[in-house]
């Protein structure tokens, strides 16, 4: 069924935009006049859905929402339709309002999710066909929005994490900065033609050379900047960061943890969905978000093809800890895979949560202490000449 975005002033005065379902455009009018609505602008609504974005957040309300009807009984389509009048004026409703009219066509849902990849992701259209095949829509519902809140919940705490230790060391630098460039500068008159102390000569030298030198330093930050973010977005550059940082002990363990916990959690919902284990160790590869983690799966998938158990093809992995392969091999004896995955994702979880919460205590007072240490440096290479000064005039 076509869509159309309208303009209309309501009752009261307000004006009101959205968008509306309907046969043609006589007919789309036609509703909104018996919503008492007055139309003052009708067109047919172009969009490319390829395009459309929306945030994590919306995705899981609507995921959580709609397990939450269809436990209580309600069809899919009666479902989609309720949340589709709830956001009305959400910018979601064209999605909302197409996927009604796909389903109301004879379509699967995992059909018309498919119109929507920026959206839905491999894993969640994946465990919604499955889903639809075995009839349990309401449960793994349930597990996608779980999956999504504990995505998003290591997300904000890796955020956290770093925030604080970021502003504080832009903070240090804002600080160094000014007082080599504007400070220190105002004040080298008082020292001409005295003999001062090495500090004060060490400080003095390194702002004149920041100040002759401002043009190229700020050059070279940029550059180095804008390099780096080109290389982040480059495939090759990002598995080159990556492997550098797998080079520093504390970071390596953090960044392992991370992709564990995906890797885990998603693994455990796709096997409990009921999807193969190669095609969701295939899905999971899109999720874990380290390139070199993503490159041993990769091998792992290869392995398992050729008829490998898992946790024999894992232990070629140098990144899969003992703990993981041990755990997974027991679990293929008992025939509970989804089972290990799940608590191995909780092991993890806790794990990246102790070394996140290390990871800002070790780097506050770090940072606290280093700030402290150029402002004394700097504020005890003034004092020094000028309290020479000061013995010299008493004398």
């Amino acid at each position: 069924m076509p869509l159309f975005r309208y303009r209309a002033l309501a009752v009261d005065g307000k004006t009101i935009k959205g968008v509306i379902d309907a046969d043609s455009l006589h007919i789309a009018k036609e509703r909104l006049r018996r919503q008492q609505l007055l139309v003052t602008d009708v067109t047919a609504h172009q969009s490319e859905k390829k395009e459309w974005l929306l945030p994590q957040q919306f995705i899981l309300t609507f995921t959580r929402e709609l397990a939450h009807l269809l436990r209580a009984g309600l069809p899919l389509y009666e479902s989609l339709i309720t949340m589709q009048e709830k956001y009305a004026r959400h910018k979601a409703q064209p999605m909302l309002l197409d996927l009604c009219d796909h389903l109301k066509e004879g379509h699967a849902l995992s059909v018309a999710l498919k119109r929507y990849p920026k959206i839905f992701n491999h894993i969640y259209l994946s465990m919604v066909q499955v889903a639809e095949q075995s009839g349990n829509l309401a449960e793994i519902f349930h597990q996608l929005a779980e999956l999504i809140t504990r995505q998003m919940k290591l997300k904000k705490q890796i955020i956290s994490a770093i925030t604080y230790p970021a502003i504080l060391g832009v903070f240090c630098m804002v600080v160094a900065s000014g007082l080599l460039l504007f400070v220190i500068p105002t004040m080298k008159e008082l020292f001409e033609g005295r003999t001062l102390h090495p500090m004060t000569r060490i400080v003095l030298g390194l702002s004149d050379w920041v100040n002759s030198h401002g043009f190229e330093i700020i050059s070279t930050f940029l550059l180095v900047s804008i390099t780096s973010v080109y290389i982040w977005f480059k495939r090759n550059g990002k598995l080159y960061l990556y492997s550098l940082a797998q080079q520093m002990p504390f970071l390596k363990t953090l960044l392992l943890q991370s992709a564990l916990v995906r890797f885990c959690r998603a693994l455990s919902m796709l096997l409990y969905a009921g999807v193969p284990l190669l095609e969701a160790l295939s899905l999971v590869r899109s999720i874990v978000k380290n390139p070199v983690f993503e490159q041993q799966i990769l091998q792992t998938e290869k392995k398992v093809m050729q008829g490998e158990r898992l946790s024999h093809a894992l232990k070629s992995c140098s990144l899969i800890p003992a703990l993981v392969i041990r755990l997974i091999s027991l679990s293929e004896e008992t025939g509970k895979m989804q089972e290990a995955f799940i608590h191995l994702s909780s092991i993890y979880e806790e794990e990246v949560e102790k070394h996140l919460g290390q990871l800002t205590t070790f780097l506050q007072p770090v940072l606290l202490i280093t700030l402290g240490m150029i402002v004394g440096l700097v504020v005890l290479s003034i004092l020094l000449p000028l309290t020479d000064v000061s013995s010299f005039l008493s004398n």
